[in-house]
């Protein structure tokens, strides 16, 4: 059977199958047809992408101010809305007379008529274990035809894959979890492998159930093909409860299936740090009933919610059951009794009419109820009033990074109270989350003594829980700074101590972000294994589009490899979520490379001696300080700089220097000596 004849048949719900007019895959390459199953696909890929966004929102109209700023972004806001209108009429040509059945076409908005169109999609988001049908028809990564179309519209493809891919996980996992026979644990490991096939549970279960069955052979042919998944896409070996069942496999003794749990459970919320979002108080007028701002206001708090979940480290409390709670009392004291809260984030929606057309304005705070109900931020957004969608997504990223940058300073302010001594000394009677706080807390400091006392920390918090993977993460992290600050007492076994850390974080939680994008920076800085690194990045970015770290360390790749256009998107994608963040010493730096590599030497010069006077140890930014004061002329200047970093690192040499830089290509190298070398950089360290 043919895609486009299978695409007619698949999944065909009885009660509305005389309303179809339009059948669209979304898995794999994009596929469309007409009901009597002519092919409908419009030739453009832009055009795709449109009709992909209507699938994707539907039945939700879409904005086409944001339509036009995710697929134009790059140009002014008039030319992006003329491109969208010549992808409309494209659209309408494409889907001849279908386009009026299917397509409801406003002046602010566009949408698919509701009932008119099949979508692979929306019958995967609607399985649940006891009817998980649908999801056979996942079927390679979605719209797998449609990357590279512009920044913009990747970021928001990433987050509808992980969306989708993480609603027929959790069903396929629920649906193993209830399997008690090898038959079934085989069938559904199978399905659940077909969605990630990283999911080590998955393989362990498909391992174990072969083995019950008397199939040992197949068992150890899929722990080879687990093997080489996990090897392929996380560079990553199987943990020890894998190899340990291969072992009572291959000595006879298979466990029963009762004995063994079939999947991994979900990794637990360390910290236990509960967050809750407010439904904002509605200031604005909400006349219009449904859709209105009074509706607006709940929305808002439910996107905010979803774009916090991806953030490891908070237990989040239902959008919904807050709402129906705050009807009667929006009392912060009354709140945390209830659902046990340790931070609240509560604000307001208005609309105000200006100049420049009625705008929307949101104002969050971010509420402490661990210090008297202390509000430790509040922010406000302002959006246009017409682009309600483009509100939703706009604040919900933003107040997602930024909420989570905040509540995290709290709590490492909160945890330092009783301090690590000088030593490196440190309790016994604290969790592993307080041990890991405690580190980034000193960490960030680049004080040696301090320094040294957090990579202790660390050590005790994986002690103290090995199956937690942020420390591992941190420790990778610790260890790829203690090379750059040239306190390595061995720089070769810290190198091999922070790609196991890494690799072991990423193998303890597939799902953590901070992991991926800490993992691909240890591959990228101590590595330069620069297109290994972009695939951890881009992993990192897909689990959270709005953790900026992902963002930044990304950037700092991209600089690696030479892409500078690339590099530079990635930045200001973290400029955009987090403009002042106090420990970004590191992101900074990427940015004055950036400007290094452009030829921009005054603006590097300029970071470079910003960055130094806040992190005056940071040993990283002086090679970049000198060379580019190296190509400026500026002698006196570079022979201060050069007698600082002196202090820091006695042996310096062109050499030295370039041994620890993460560039690839020979002209970028070429560049960074050539300024060394101006600014009176020894060629060799002295003897």
């Amino acid at each position: 059977m043919s895609r486009t004849a299978e695409l007619t048949s698949l999944g065909r719900p009885a009660a509305r199958a005389g309303e179809e007019r339009l059948r669209l895959r979304l898995f794999g390459a994009m596929e469309a047809a007409a009901a009597n199953g002519d092919s409908a696909l419009p030739n453009g890929r832009k055009t795709r992408a449109l009709l992909a966004m209507l699938a994707l929102a539907a039945p939700r109209p879409v904005s086409r101010a944001w339509i036009a700023e995710t697929l134009w972004s790059g140009r002014p806001e008039e030319q992006a809305r003329g491109s969208l209108r010549q992808e409309i009429h494209r659209l309408l040509d494409c889907l001849g007379p279908l386009g009026p059945e299917v397509l409801a076409i406003g002046r602010e908005q566009i949408a698919l008529r509701p009932g008119t169109t099949w979508i692979d999609v929306a019958e995967v988001l609607r399985a649940t274990p006891a009817m998980p049908e649908a999801l056979r028809l996942i079927g390679g990564e979605l719209l797998a035809d449609l990357s590279g179309l512009d920044p913009a519209a990747d970021l928001w493809l990433a987050g509808e894959r992980n969306r989708v891919r993480g609603h027929a996980r959790a069903v396929a996992e629920a649906l193993l979890a209830e399997q008690t026979t090898p038959d079934g644990m085989i069938t559904a490991a199978q399905q659940l492998l077909a969605i990630d096939q990283t999911h080590e549970g998955a393989w362990r279960a498909l391992i174990h159930a072969y083995a019950v069955r008397g199939e040992r052979g197949l068992a150890i042919e899929a722990f080879g093909r687990c093997r080489a998944a996990l090897a392929q896409a996380l560079d990553a070996l199987p943990s020890d409860e894998t190899r340990e069942l291969l072992a009572e496999i291959r000595s006879g003794n298979a466990p029963p299936l009762k004995n063994r749990s079939p999947i991994a459970a979900p990794p637990q919320v360390r910290s236990g740090r509960r967050l809750g979002v407010l439904p904002l108080q509605n200031f604005g007028d909400d006349s219009h009933g449904r859709g209105g701002a009074g509706e607006l206001a709940i929305v808002i708090a439910e996107e905010i919610t979803s774009a916090l979940t991806p953030f490891r480290w908070l237990d989040l409390v239902s959008c919904s059951a807050l709402a129906r709670f705050a009807t009667e009392t929006r009392d912060e004291t009354a709140l945390r009794r209830a659902f046990g809260l340790d931070f609240l984030v509560d604000g307001t929606l208005q609309r105000q009419r200006t100049t420049a057309g009625d705008m929307h304005r949101v104002t969050l705070r971010l509420i402490d109820l661990h210090a008297g109900n202390h509000i430790a931020w509040v922010q406000r957004f302002d959006h246009r009033a017409d682009d309600p969608l483009g509100l939703q997504d706009r604040v919900a990223a933003l107040a997602a990074a930024r909420i989570d940058l905040e509540a995290q300073h709290l709590e490492i302010r909160r945890a330092a109270q009783p301090q690590a001594s000088a030593a490196g000394r440190v309790e016994r009677d604290i969790s592993a989350y307080e041990a890991m706080l405690r580190a980034r807390g000193l960490m960030v400091r680049l004080d040696r003594t301090q320094f040294l006392a957090a990579g202790s920390l660390l050590d005790l918090a994986a002690e103290l829980d090995p199956d937690y993977a942020a420390p591992r993460a941190e420790i990778a992290l610790w260890n790829a700074l203690l090379i750059a600050q040239g306190w390595a007492a061995n720089p070769e076994e810290a190198r091999a101590r922070a790609a196991a850390a890494a690799q072991q974080a990423i193998a303890i939680d597939p799902q953590d972000a901070r992991a991926f994008a800490i993992a691909g920076y240890i591959k990228s800085a101590l590595a330069r294994r620069h297109d290994e690194a972009l695939a951890f990045s881009r992993r990192a970015v897909t689990l959270n589009p709005n953790l900026p770290l992902a963002w930044g360390l990304a950037g700092i790749t991209e600089l690696g490899r030479g892409d500078l256009s690339a590099a530079e998107q990635r930045f200001a994608r973290y400029k955009e979520l987090v403009p002042l963040d106090p420990q970004a010493f590191v992101i900074d730096l990427g940015l004055a490379l950036l400007a290094f590599l452009r030829g921009d030497f005054e603006t590097t010069a300029i970071l470079a001696r910003e960055i130094s006077e806040i992190r005056p140890s940071f040993r990283a930014v002086y090679p970049m300080h000198l060379a580019a004061l190296g190509h400026l002329g500026r002698n006196a200047d570079a022979a201060q700089v050069r007698a600082r970093f002196g202090h820091l690192d006695p042996g310096h040499s062109v050499v030295s220097i370039l041994d620890q830089c993460l560039l690839s290509r020979a002209a970028d190298r070429d560049l960074l000596a050539e300024g060394l070398r101006l600014a009176g950089v020894p060629e060799l360290p002295a003897r």
